[in-house]
């Protein structure tokens, strides 16, 4: 293949050739006739042959330039037909939103027809995951994700739109002995527990609860004079709960709609400090605009 001269020249040329002006052009391509003037120039010592008649007036292409100009303006036209297909194409591919399953089954999925109402034209894959996927290998556009005020997450463009606190809540239609009224009230009722890594040093669990409870009042049942139902994933230890199988303690965000709706209510005037949730990007994404629309709306639906 033959060496190709910048395609700045011969967007320069293009322009000025269509136009017959170097004036015209460079109001165009938004340059100063001068830098126009410079880049034909440059394009004319590259080709060994002068392609403009600049005097006497008015501008003209030579020979030469009259059988470039064809070739040029052709070219430019398959370039910018090709490059529309591959945006075109690139648009219509699901915008890939990573975040785990307890926050896209609670909070993001009830959400998403307000987005599509927004921007119908933009599809979204949802990839519930508690791995950390990562965004600069491709496997996710952008990730939605979690951390203590002290931890924040750095592998990418952060911001915040979410805080949450957790609360014991429990079902009080289905809650044999009725409401709980006092931590002693637990012993007689089963905790549901979620997991949680090790890595989280100070995560939401029951002992957590009772250590805290037990600096408020003086009757707290042991933890370990209690019932347990534990499971691996917290969607299930949701539904546990929203069974009326027991008390657990959850994020006020992922439990928002029980709550509003009383299906389920909090338990004692005591709650553990949450997280907050982060929309993160990886730099110059090829598709910036909608990410960044993606942001806005979820920072304007909490």
């Amino acid at each position: 293949m033959h060496k190709l001269p910048p395609l700045v020249e011969l967007r320069a040329f293009d322009a000025v050739a269509r136009h017959m002006s170097f004036k015209k052009a460079a109001l165009e391509l938004c340059v100063t006739p001068t830098a126009i003037s410079h880049q034909i120039r440059l394009l004319e010592r590259y080709c060994g042959c002068t392609l403009f008649r600049r005097r006497p007036r008015p501008l003209a292409l030579t020979d030469a330039g009259a059988r470039l100009f064809p070739a040029i303006r052709g070219g430019l036209e398959i370039f910018a037909t090709a490059i529309a297909a591959v945006k075109h194409d690139s648009e219509q591919q699901p915008l890939r939103v990573t975040t785990t399953n307890a926050f896209a089954s609670r909070w993001l999925v009830p959400r998403l027809s307000a987005w599509r109402k927004l921007h119908p034209s933009v599809p979204l894959e949802v990839i519930g995951t508690d791995t950390v996927l990562d965004l600069k290998a491709g496997e996710g556009d952008v990730a939605i994700r979690y951390a203590t005020s002290r931890i924040v997450p750095t592998d990418g463009i952060v911001d915040e739109f979410l805080r949450d606190t957790f609360w014991p809540v429990y079902n009080p239609r289905l809650l044999s002995t009725g409401q709980l009224k006092r931590p002693a009230d637990l012993v007689e009722h089963v905790l549901i527990h979620s997991y949680w890594s090790p890595a989280d040093r100070e995560p939401p669990t029951w002992q957590r609860w009772l250590a805290a409870a037990q600096r408020r009042w003086r009757e707290v049942p042991d933890f370990k004079d209690m019932q347990h139902l534990s499971f691996r994933e917290e969607l299930h230890a949701i539904e546990a709960v929203i069974a009326g199988q027991g008390v657990g303690i959850f994020s006020d965000a992922l439990v928002a709609t029980e709550l509003a709706a009383g299906t389920l209510v909090k338990a004692f005037k005591l709650s553990l400090p949450g997280y907050r949730f982060y929309v993160i990007r990886r730099p110059n994404h090829p598709r910036e605009t909608t990410i960044r629309a993606f942001s806005e709306w979820l920072r304007s639906t909490t």
